[in-house]
């Protein structure tokens, strides 16, 4: 009785093992990507809620970015900065002043977030108070 493997059969183990990983990377690659963007939208809509309560006490909306954060206004996206794959910034409207309108932008891996994460079919994702939503990028589909 003879131990051990085959050459043979060691390089089937490896081509089973390699149609594995090419199915299951990229899978994983887009389940990441999906979360990622959830994770944003999820914190645009808690900012506009704050935003709005914040309108409701001083009749303004709130302007913020990662320069120059506003008291009581998260920045990023996730648990904490550095685990954020988005950085979050409040601007006013085009065309308008913070007391009409406030446009929320999450914009995927800058320097103060996960520089790694990129997201090059949405881009940024946008939040505006007068209920539009988007995309700066090119996919459709990035707020289901």
């Amino acid at each position: 009785m003879k131990n051990g493997f085959t050459l043979v059969e060691l390089l089937i183990a490896l081509v089973i093992v390699g149609i594995l990983m090419a199915v299951a990377v990229p899978n994983y690659a887009d389940y990441v990507l999906r979360s990622r963007r959830a994770e944003a939208r999820v914190a645009l809509v808690e900012s506009m809620q704050q935003q709005e309560r914040y309108y409701t006490r001083h009749n303004t909306y709130a302007a913020y970015s990662a320069d120059d954060p506003h008291p009581g206004f998260r920045w990023w996206s996730g648990p904490g900065a550095g685990k954020s794959a988005y950085e979050l910034a409040a601007a006013p409207c085009q065309g308008a002043g913070l007391a009409e309108c406030v446009e929320l932008r999450a914009i995927p891996g800058t320097a103060k977030v996960d520089a790694l994460f990129a997201d090059p079919e949405c881009g940024a994702l946008f939040l505006r108070s007068d209920g539009r939503r988007g995309a700066l990028g090119r996919a459709a589909g990035c707020w289901p």
